[in-house]
């Protein structure tokens, strides 16, 4: 059986693969997530999911290699990751009563043939109202400085939403 690759640090990437109950490892791309200039947030999503598997296509020259990525836009503007507890409360307030976009890709990347499918889908979330407070209480349990939009619906962090 061929190795099969999680290009990803993402520990929700990595329990919904462990699901499958089927063998893979774990290895963290190292590439600038940075959108190119005018780069619209699905490509930048189509773009990152390719490049984060295709970083291993030499160190695995006989692996299905998965990459992913996933930007949450608002206003025709792309949301990063928070990073700080401060930027999580500022996004999270700005989306209180809204309807945020997320674009999620992923890329499987055959490394013997080079050979890849890339797909992006849209998922539209639509926030509750949020007050400080009950932003606090989700920030208190869900760490969410490395998730885009300051939210992990596969967690607590389906609170926040509708």
């Amino acid at each position: 059986m061929r190795k099969l690759i999680l290009a990803s640090s993402s520990p929700s990437r990595k329990e919904l693969l462990e699901r499958f109950k089927i063998p893979f490892e774990i290895h963290i791309p190292d590439i600038d997530e940075n959108p190119k200039v005018n780069e619209k947030p699905a490509d930048l999503v189509l773009r990152l999911s390719y490049e984060k598997a295709a970083i291993f296509v030499d160190t695995f020259p006989d692996a299905l290699i998965i990459g992913s990525d996933i930007v949450g836009v608002m206003d025709n503007q792309i949301i990063n990751k928070p990073e700080t507890r401060e930027n999580a409360v500022k996004q999270l307030l700005s989306f209180s009563g809204r309807k945020i976009e997320f674009l999620a890709g992923v890329c499987l990347l055959d490394s013997k043939t080079k050979k890849s499918q890339v797909e992006v889908e849209k998922i539209e979330v639509v926030f509750r109202e949020l007050s400080l407070e009950r932003i606090e209480r989700y920030l208190a349990v869900e760490n969410v400085l490395n998730a885009a939009g300051s939210v992990k619906v596969e967690g607590v962090g389906i609170a926040p939403v509708r």
